[in-house]
């Protein structure tokens, strides 16, 4: 089955159920299922009408059609979106590509009264968006919408006043998709008492190193989150407790800023992908879940995972590569770094969250690396190994600022609301490309080369981090992409691999950072101090 024919089309679903409900064979992999949220658009219009309405001086000039006892959408109310989607595209470009009702810190009519009145166009448009920084990133797309807006360290009142070595970063995504994941942490976290009028079923919660802030409007998943470190403040770090009151100031701010009734998306099932007939005399792999002994936190195991999370290009440009572990492959006393089989590196121990790792930490992807370059000689092509291509795995939306030593490519698709994230690669040279937030490329695009940047030239091995974050209804959740390049890979060399036993290899010894620093079990009542576990 080709990349297309496997973003399901509406006239496979019925196929697809059935597929479903059959057993699957050890040997093959899944796709994942997503729901698809119907979008209340006559809410969304009844609640921009009041919005509008506040502002007496423009309310004639936006058109809405009579209120009905019926509750459907009307046409005729299109006028005043359109008009609201005429004056956020100004700032947000692509807003009426979101087939959900648009939440962003921005007062539109705000802006447009200002304007009215002969406000200077020389006002910054902070000032329209709760003091928050103009958006870093803005996507929108048949799934929903994602944007990153910025708020400077001690701005507006009550705000944290301490200095952060950046700007807090604010991330709010709206989906009508939500993967359908075995997560038995989903769905929990503590109400917020002051925003309660607001947003009924609003949860706050600490997950994967964010604090998350998750409700559902007009149908709608919304998840706004910040970085933070869940401990007492520490320099330079932003803990999340000081978070807490820059991300409730964005909540506050939240208007319908446009969007457009689309089709409406339909649930996506799950179904057995099409793999290569041929074996490979080569590719092998290990099981997912088969991490190297004793290197996952406190000596747990991996994460047996058999989903393939999409269809996708493998990252690197050629085969063949190896997906081995770079901070205890040395200690693998089995194959070496440049070998068949894959080894499974998802959940070796780390200091980051990751919910399908035991204990809640490990590593959130799997790194690769491409073959040793062979010696010259007549008729080999020329290998210079510091110029392996990486590429792009799918048309994609590229998020990524331009310190960020990490560059995620986002898919917002009918089908599909997923990321991909690439690490290690060189930012000065990301830079010199132009991969940066906003660019679109294509799959199979070069968008940098297999590099060792940790911080720093030098500061890792030569190879490249791969992971996955699909969208929940708690928000972007790190899932294992082992299956997922495997499946890749296969597609790649156009040949099936063959998985091998677990055989048991040397036991590895812990690493500088196997054990998480600075971790501090949540409590998000309001008032209360951490203590140590």
């Amino acid at each position: 089955m080709d990349r297309k024919n496997f973003r399901f089309v509406p006239l496979l679903l019925a196929s697809l159920s059935l597929l479903a409900a059959a057993p699957v064979a050890a040997d093959e992999f899944r796709g994942p299922s997503l729901t698809a949220l119907r979008v209340d658009w006559r809410a969304a219009l009844d609640q921009l009408r009041v919005e509008i309405n506040s502002r007496p001086q423009i309310a004639g000039d936006f058109i809405f059609a009579p209120r009905r006892s019926v509750p459907r959408y009307d046409p005729r109310a299109m006028p005043a979106l359109v008009q609201l989607n005429a004056i956020s595209s100004r700032f947000f470009t692509g807003i009426t590509r979101s087939p959900v009702p648009v939440l962003l810190p921005f007062d539109a009519a705000a802006y447009l009264e200002a304007q009215r009145s002969g406000a200077p166009a020389s006002l910054t448009l902070s000032r329209y968006q709760a003091d928050f920084n103009p958006v870093d990133m803005f996507d929108a797309g048949p799934a929903g919408y994602s944007a990153t807006f910025s708020f400077e360290p001690g701005a507006g009142e009550g705000m944290p006043s301490r200095v952060f070595a950046r700007p807090v970063e604010v991330q709010i995504t709206g989906s009508a998709l939500v993967y359908d994941i075995a997560d038995p942490a989903g769905g929990k976290g503590e109400p917020v008492k002051p925003l309660g009028a607001t947003y009924p079923d609003l949860r706050k919660f600490i997950r994967e190193g964010y604090v998350r802030y998750a409700f559902t409007r007009f149908g709608v998943a919304y998840v706004v989150s910040i970085q933070c470190l869940d401990s007492i403040a520490k320099p330079r770090r932003l803990a999340c407790k000081e978070a807490y009151p820059v991300a409730e100031r964005f909540l506050k701010a939240l208007r319908i800023a446009g969007g457009q009734r689309m089709r409406p998306l339909m649930d996506i099932a799950s179904n057995v992908l099409d793999r290569p007939a041929g074996r490979s005399p080569d590719f092998s792999y290990r099981p997912s879940g088969n991490i190297i002994p004793n290197t996952g936190y406190r000596k747990q195991g991996g994460h047996p995972d058999m989903m393939a999370y999409a269809q996708i290009r493998f990252p690197l440009d050629k085969a063949p590569a190896f997906v081995r572990s770079q901070s205890y492959g040395r200690r693998d006393k089995s194959e070496g770094p440049t070998a068949y089989p894959w080894r499974d590196n998802f959940c070796e121990s780390r200091s980051f969250e990751v919910w399908q790792c035991g204990g809640g930490y490990g590593h959130q992807g799997e790194d690769i690396r491409a073959a040793d370059c062979p010696p010259p000689g007549e008729g080999r092509e020329p290998c210079d190994p510091k110029q392996r291509a990486v590429v792009a795995v799918r048309d994609a939306i590229v998020i990524r600022g331009a310190k960020d030593q990490a560059a995620t490519l986002q898919v917002n698709s009918r089908t599909e609301h997923i990321r991909f994230r690439y690490m290690h690669m060189n930012p000065h040279a990301l830079n010199a490309d132009g991969v940066l937030n906003g660019r679109i490329v294509t799959e199979g695009e070069k968008i940098g080369v297999i590099s060792n940047y940790l911080d720093h030239p030098a500061g890792t091995s030569m190879h490249l981090h791969f992971d996955v974050q699909v969208f929940t209804r708690d928000g972007w959740i790190w899932v294992s992409p082992y299956v997922t390049l495997v499946s890749a890979y296969e597609r790649l060399i156009r040949a099936r691999g063959r998985e091998v036993g677990p055989e048991i290899a040397g036991t590895a010894q812990p690493v500088a950072h196997a054990l998480p620093e600075d971790v501090i079990k949540p409590d998000l009542r309001e008032g209360s101090s951490g203590e140590d576990n």
